[in-house]
């Protein structure tokens, strides 16, 4: 759990993005739009109105993969907005970055040649199948439930053993797709194009890596709190 050299409230916000700018692409899932000015994290929390704590700790463990909330601060932290930015970080897998993905995959798998072109497709396509049926249940069964939770009721508990074990695996087949490409796929002609495909893979790799920690390091144990504290109320 890193402490030191984490962006603050008093932190501009331009320097947040000059210091990780991989966080312009997640501050829309935020609400937060470019353009603060010299405004501190604070300040620019305040005018759209979100709790300076949790966007500090998103932005936190998107910038530093030593730190990870525990304890009495992430039970101190106001995560009010965790589901509704996890939705939007799936739609924003769904509806942006995958088919960014395909736009690319499909041309280098029409360059390819059909047996290495249809090993392509059929990957991206049992991967993307897996990927909605991943959040679909997320969204079916466990942002529900943490709702509930915070209303300070209690269901049935939806979570699995292999919560954890399922983000892995989504990782790990965008790593075997990038070891795909760039062992068995010829590039003569289209170097560029596999590139841009290697690298958005790359992109979106990373960024799923950084929710799987929000939803194993924060969205399970603010779950396992809430519980906990129910019990200690019975």
């Amino acid at each position: 759990m890193k402490k030191h050299g984490l962006f603050t409230g008093r932190t501009k916000m331009a320097d947040v993005v000059a210091t990780n700018h991989t966080l312009i692409l997640a501050m829309p899932r935020l609400g937060i739009a470019l353009g603060f000015g010299e405004r501190s994290v604070q300040e620019v929390c305040r005018a759209y109105g979100l709790p300076v704590d949790f966007v500090l700790l998103i932005f936190n463990v998107y910038t530093f993969d030593d730190y990870l909330p525990e304890g009495d601060e992430l039970a101190a932290t106001d995560l009010g907005p965790l589901v509704p930015y996890l939705e939007a970080s799936h739609r924003y897998y769904l509806t942006e970055r995958l088919p960014h993905i395909e736009r690319h995959l499909l041309h280098v798998a029409g360059s390819a040649g059909e047996r290495y072109g249809s090993i392509l497709k059929s990957f991206f396509e049992d991967y993307r199948k897996e990927v909605v049926e991943h959040f679909e249940s997320e969204e079916r069964d466990v942002f529900p439930y943490l709702e509930e939770l915070m209303r300070g009721r209690r269901g049935e508990k939806p979570l699995s053993e292999h919560f954890a074990d399922n983000h892995t695996d989504l990782v790990d087949k965008l790593k075997d797709l990038t070891q795909i490409l760039y062992k068995y796929i010829p590039c003569e002609g289209f170097a560029e194009e596999l590139n841009e495909l290697v690298f958005a893979i790359l992109q979106l790799s990373a960024d799923l890596e950084k929710h799987a920690v929000i939803e194993e390091k924060v969205l399970l144990p603010c779950i396992q709190q809430l519980e906990r504290r129910e019990g200690d109320e019975a």
